[in-house]
């Protein structure tokens, strides 16, 4: 026998040994995984809240608009003369709960095309104002009373209508605790139903289904159209009403 097979079976006999041994580690690890770490099953409950309140602030958006003035001058002059007046008349009604602030302003060379040719015809000027009224709950006509007075003035686009809430955080704060109890109650009820026991509450999550309503209205001048100049063809009647904040809280239960 060749004496120098001896080291090589040795060696081979210990490199078994080792690979025996790290398979019954991984083993042993995998075993202990499934043991220590079971897998955890878990449910999604849905619950929701919903909120009725009555709006406390509005924002209109209020617009004048110049049409072919001789030169830009004098598009810009009447333009300005119009949102001054407007703007005082409106801050006027009740300077602590109206705040007036340009929102947009422009300029520009309104063109007509004369046998085929364009030319400059004239300059159309425009500046759009958003009103922000508060209190609107304590005094449900005076929406109303903006558009009128503003009209009077000299406004004669009425663009927007924006009705919203300054308590909206409170707002949302009861809807979302209406939504957890709602998801809670539901949990209890689908469980008994299903024969499970839930555990914890591992996860959550919320979404606001609906907040404030935004109602959109433009009223037109009685001459022309919107952008004629002309006053809105009557006392304007905007019902603010009743709005709902609806929130949804998805509630995570481990299952025992």
């Amino acid at each position: 026998m060749d004496i120098n097979q001896h080291p090589r079976t040795g060696r081979a006999a210990v490199l078994v040994i080792a690979m025996i041994l790290i398979a019954g580690i991984v083993v042993v690890a995998l075993l202990r995984d499934r043991i220590v770490n079971s897998p955890q099953y878990q449910v999604s409950i849905v619950g929701q809240g919903k909120i009725s309140y009555q709006p406390d602030r509005a924002k209109i958006t209020l617009g004048v608009q110049i049409d072919k003035a001789t030169d830009a001058t004098m598009a810009l002059a009447d333009l300005n003369k119009k949102i001054d007046a407007i703007v005082k008349a409106v801050s006027q009604l009740d300077p602590a709960k109206i705040k007036v602030e340009t929102q947009n302003y422009s300029l520009s060379p309104s063109y007509d095309y004369v046998e085929g040719v364009s030319q400059v015809g004239g300059y159309n000027a425009n500046q759009q104002l958003l009103v922000e009224v508060t209190g609107i709950d304590q005094q449900s006509t005076m929406v109303n009373k903006v558009i009128e007075t503003a009209s009077q003035a000299g406004i004669n686009q009425v663009l927007n209508i924006a009705f919203d809430t300054t308590n909206l955080e409170n707002l949302k704060q009861e809807a979302r605790i209406l939504a957890i109890n709602d998801a809670k109650s539901k949990a209890g009820s689908l469980a008994e139903a299903a024969g499970v026991t839930l555990g914890k509450v591992v996860g959550w999550w919320e979404n606001i289904v609906s907040g404030p309503m935004y109602d959109g209205k433009a009223y037109y001048s009685e001459v022309g159209g919107m952008g004629s100049g002309g006053p809105v063809a009557s006392t304007p009647n905007v019902p603010v009403g009743d709005q709902e904040l609806i929130m949804e809280v998805t509630l995570n239960y481990r299952v025992k």
